[in-house]
């Protein structure tokens, strides 16, 4: 199967929860679809939610939570 890498489409910081007390929207291992959201970009005070555009498992993350990232920066690989 192929990997697929999941990119920031904008700079910001990564959360992969909806609110600190929250749980994660998807985690290492989950069966993902095409639209679901694997965490927000939060870029001058707004939230911009991550969608993913290929379905398969979601295998890693490659940033933690809170980071501050680039556009097109890698932040997650699916297989897929």
């Amino acid at each position: 199967m192929a990997i697929h890498k999941v990119s920031a489409p904008l700079a910001g910081v990564f959360y992969r929860r909806p609110s600190p007390e929250a749980e994660p929207f998807k985690s290492e291992g989950d069966v993902i679809s095409v639209g679901d959201t694997v965490g927000v970009i939060e870029a001058m005070k707004s939230f911009f939610p991550l969608e993913v555009e290929t379905g398969g498992r979601l295998v890693r993350f490659l940033v933690t939570d809170g980071t501050e990232i680039e556009a097109g920066e890698i932040l997650a690989e699916i297989e897929g």
